[in-house]
């Protein structure tokens, strides 16, 4: 398929720019991906919309402050971008401006942080390898101290130390993710007590967020776009609960596009999912038979992104960019801190 057709207009007032006051009060379009009809809900509907035995899986990764805002030494603003640890002090990463720092150059972050760069582009994106010039056991506490929320480009604003919190899942533990898991910031303490008391149980996955989440599809055929590799973690809980979901005949509902991705990938490598940490750089276009998922909660997605594909993959292109039409009419908010879907 021709990514084109993956492609949509939107006016640009429609980025949310703000999270709202409540995160539950975000707005949820229904789609079944069954007949195409739509219903217009509100998040803190969600526990009246599933039944009884459904599995809610959520993805407990928890956004660091990666963003390193600094100055190179001998003059400039320059700008680290953390993506993930690679021991004793050095991290991959992302720099700007790329053309001006060099192997050895250092960039003094605050008072109390220098990193230096340590190579030259690899990989994706131009990615390099920095220290961070910091004994090890201040680490952590000299990136949450220095390091800036990494909102997405298309949020048109500096974070704020509100974006610490509300760009943040209430259910993340393990930190390590550069991207939120946006499907999952509606969710509320309160909202989760009442799927509990509905008799809805939830289980967990873990699969950090990178930078390619977001980055739009560049290949003219889908099915020739490659996503890195990411590692993900399925408990042995989550495994055994996804199972005695499946033989009660109840609905697994995946939370976001990663969750998604995780369970698919587990369950086409061994026909289901089982306990396991692995890599995944699995693609999810239409065609792709699911296995383990029956209903997702997502937001809405960048234009030829890998998450429209995965999202029109499950309940069909025509009908979610139907959804996305019918949605953008009707005032939705798009995107990071926007609205929501509920895809059965």
């Amino acid at each position: 398929m021709d990514i084109a057709e993956f492609d949509y207009e939107l006016p640009p007032e429609a980025i949310a720019q703000e999270p709202l006051p409540e995160r539950d009060a975000s707005r949820l379009l229904v789609l079944d991906r069954q007949t195409g009809r739509l219903r217009h809900q509100r998040f803190c509907d969600l526990p009246e919309l599933l039944e009884p035995g459904d599995l809610l899986v959520v993805n407990r990764s928890r956004v660091f402050p990666a963003r390193l805002l600094g100055h190179r030494v001998g003059g400039g603003e320059a700008e680290i971008l953390l993506l993930r640890p690679l021991g004793e002090g050095c991290w991959e990463a992302l720099v700007r401006p790329g053309r001006r720092l060099r192997p050895g150059h250092q960039v003094q972050v605050g008072a109390e942080l220098t990193v230096r760069i340590e190579s030259e582009a690899f990989g994706a994106e131009g990615r390099r390898r920095v220290s961070l010039l910091v004994a090890a056991e201040e680490e952590a506490a000299q990136i949450e101290r220095a390091g800036h929320v990494p909102l997405p480009p298309y949020i048109r604003r500096e974070d704020r130390p509100a974006d610490r919190d509300r760009y943040q899942t209430v259910f993340a533990r393990e930190t390590g993710s550069v991207a939120a898991p946006t499907a999952g910031l509606h969710f509320t303490p309160d909202l989760l007590r009442r799927l509990e008391a509905r008799g809805i149980q939830r289980v967990d996955i873990l699969l950090h967020v990178g930078p390619g989440t977001f980055r739009p599809v560049k290949a003219a055929r889908v099915e020739d776009h490659r996503l890195e590799a990411e590692p993900y973690f399925i408990p042995a809980e989550t495994a055994a609960a996804l199972a005695a979901t499946r033989r009660r005949g109840r609905r697994v509902v995946a939370v976001g596009t990663t969750t998604t991705r995780a369970l698919e990938a587990s369950a086409a490598r061994h026909g289901e999912v089982v306990p396991e940490t692995a890599d995944t750089d699995l693609v999810i276009v239409p065609g792709f038979r699911f296995r383990a998922v029956d209903a997702v909660v997502t937001n809405f997605h960048l234009p030829r992104s890998s998450l429209l594909l995965l999202v029109s993959a499950f309940a069909g292109r025509e009908a979610v960019l139907a959804a996305y039409r019918d949605a953008i009419r009707a005032g939705y908010r798009f995107y990071s801190y926007g609205d929501a879907m509920l895809i059965l």
